[in-house]
């Protein structure tokens, strides 16, 4: 269950030290977030725990994320937030 103090730590989870990543984060947790499935917030949730570099080489396509739930939902953040 994600209580509003579980949502709150994502959130700050989401200011990374690349501002690449904050512009797809910040706006995906504000307004894509509470319509996910259950599922597909622990599946973020666990997005952002990988490393940066990671990050951003998925996001932007130089390279392949070998879990195929983080690559789902790295597709639906690109969906979701137009940059």
């Amino acid at each position: 269950m994600f209580t509003a103090k579980r949502v709150a730590r994502l959130r700050w989870a989401c200011r990374r030290g690349m501002l690449e990543l904050d512009v797809l984060f910040l706006p995906f947790v504000d307004q894509a977030f509470d319509e996910l499935p259950e599922g597909e917030k622990v599946v973020f949730e666990r997005l952002l725990t990988c490393d940066d570099p990671d990050l951003f080489a998925w996001f932007m396509g130089h390279k392949k994320c070998e879990d195929p739930d983080l690559t789902y939902m790295v597709q639906k953040v690109l969906q979701r937030v137009k940059v």
